[in-house]
């Protein structure tokens, strides 16, 4: 049975309004306007990818606190006030999977390389952890900053791509990406129970490279 999940599809964009580091671990304010209303304090919001916890609501301005497990596998200990973040609720029962399912775990940091625009669409090539490259599988899914995109071509064992429409550069920070940013990459989530599986299999041990953390 699956806990929290998420779809991959943003439904909006937070503005980072502070970020302050203490006691090992860091807080995040992000204004999420209209989105904010309805929020209370340990709800589950998808924040570029990654699953965090509501601790408060002031306004329209949502606060996390990040832990140290957390800062050191995702980017949020490099972004600045004024950056936009893409902003996903957990996925409610019933309603409609138009993604894919994301846990918000995120599996590493991955790195955009550039882009190639196709009118009114847009290409663009990233190098992924190997974490997530042994995952990866033409036409297969991944989360990239907590979008849900299709891997259109693998050039090598670690470069890909995927095709954007000019509804998901409007609506998410993809638009904005420069070459060498780092961004949130999950691996797809019935890919890694296979590759688990597999892994096990060929390991009398029963070891597996995966792991699985919330961050």
């Amino acid at each position: 049975m699956l806990g929290i999940v998420f779809t991959g599809l943003v439904q909006s964009m937070g503005e980072v309004v502070a970020t302050r580091h203490h006691g090992g671990g860091m807080q995040l304010d992000l204004d999420l306007g209209p989105y904010s209303k309805g929020l209370s304090g340990g709800e589950s919001v998808a924040v570029s990818g990654a699953c965090l916890t509501v601790t408060t609501v002031e306004g329209s301005v949502v606060r996390f606190d990040l832990s140290q497990e957390t800062i050191q596998k995702t980017r949020f200990g490099q972004i600045e006030p004024g950056q936009s973040l893409n902003i996903e609720f957990s996925l409610c029962a019933g309603a409609p999977l138009g993604g894919h399912f994301v846990s918000g775990h995120v599996d590493g940091l991955g790195t955009f390389l550039r882009r190639e625009a196709q009118g009114d669409y847009e290409l663009q090539v990233f190098r992924a952890p190997e974490q997530v490259a042994q995952l990866l599988i033409p036409k297969g899914s991944i989360s990239i900053d907590g979008v849900s995109l299709t891997v259109a071509e693998i050039f090598s064992l670690d470069e890909f791509s995927v095709a954007l429409i000019p509804e998901t550069l409007a609506r998410t920070t993809l638009s904005d990406l420069v070459s060498g940013d780092p961004v949130h990459m999950e691996g797809d989530l019935l890919g890694k129970f296979v590759f688990a599986y597999m892994d096990r299999r060929q390991s009398p041990a029963g070891s597996t490279a995966m792991g699985s953390e919330k961050h």
